[in-house]
């Protein structure tokens, strides 16, 4: 990860976009490209979405790769590592959601009783 934050760095720095990249534009930036995953999978069965078509499934990769990117840029605005943020945010989560509360269940955590 951290060679994809210094290669993605020196994109920006090489094309002098640091002034366009505020986390204000990026998380924008990053809305509207989760928007754009969005789209191929609107209407779509829950059967047709975990069968893309090549060219479509080509798509979502494009535009999860521009999720990363932003994701991992903002991060880096921010001061701090994704992916340390994701395994933290884990284990949150395995003590909001343990396994005999949870498994094979859809609810929130806040509706275990």
């Amino acid at each position: 990860m951290d060679d994809l934050i210094q290669k993605i760095r020196k994109f920006a720095d090489d094309r002098d976009w640091e002034q366009f990249h505020s986390p204000k534009n990026l998380s924008m930036a990053l809305a509207v490209e989760i928007g754009e995953v969005l789209e191929h999978f609107q209407w779509l069965t829950e059967e047709q979405s975990r069968n893309l078509d090549k060219k479509t499934l080509k798509k979502v990769k494009d535009e999860i790769g521009d999720i990363q990117i932003y994701l991992a840029r903002l991060a880096d605005q921010l001061g701090f590592s994704p992916l340390k943020a994701a395994r933290e945010k884990l284990r949150k989560n395995s003590r909001k959601y343990p396994v005999e509360k949870a498994k094979g269940s859809a609810k929130k955590y806040t509706e275990f009783e």
